[in-house]
């Protein structure tokens, strides 16, 4: 199912102006096919500068969410990959953002599920890390 919903819906890039960037970046997929609205950006950014990075589960990994309140429409992943760290509070680096948009508390937990399954494995992780385009990380998936 990750396959599916990522389709059309990965951005690769070389870097980005700073994590509230990156967020909007990774978010932009979602926002252009009326998955979420621009409250929902806000809100993921609102959410980090609020709580920390409590975003970031694994090293160079993040998962940028917010309440499915605050903008969501449909259910829907997004993601963004990039060549060269953005610096989220904490000085903490990350590369790989996925924004996770559920329009409930049932399809938020079965997508982190799916999510666990696909980064719990190192050789998929790295080669998304190492992927230089978006048809790369769609063949890891």
């Amino acid at each position: 199912m990750l396959k599916e919903m990522l389709k059309n819906k990965i951005t690769v890039m070389d870097q980005a102006g700073g994590w509230q960037e990156a967020i909007r970046i990774a978010a932009g997929p979602l926002l252009e096919e009326q998955f979420i609205q621009g409250e929902y950006v806000n809100a993921m950014i609102n959410s980090v500068q609020e709580n920390g990075p409590y975003i970031v589960i694994l090293p160079q990994i993040a998962i940028p969410h917010a309440r499915p309140e605050n903008g969501v429409l449909k259910t829907g992943l997004s993601m963004l990959k990039l060549s060269n760290c953005v610096v989220f509070p904490g000085s903490i680096e990350v590369r790989l953002l996925i924004i996770l948009a559920a329009k409930d508390s049932d399809r938020h937990m079965e997508l982190i599920s799916e999510l666990a399954d696909v980064l719990m494995e190192d050789d998929i992780v790295n080669g998304i890390l190492a992927a230089k385009v978006p048809e790369e990380i769609m063949e890891l998936l």
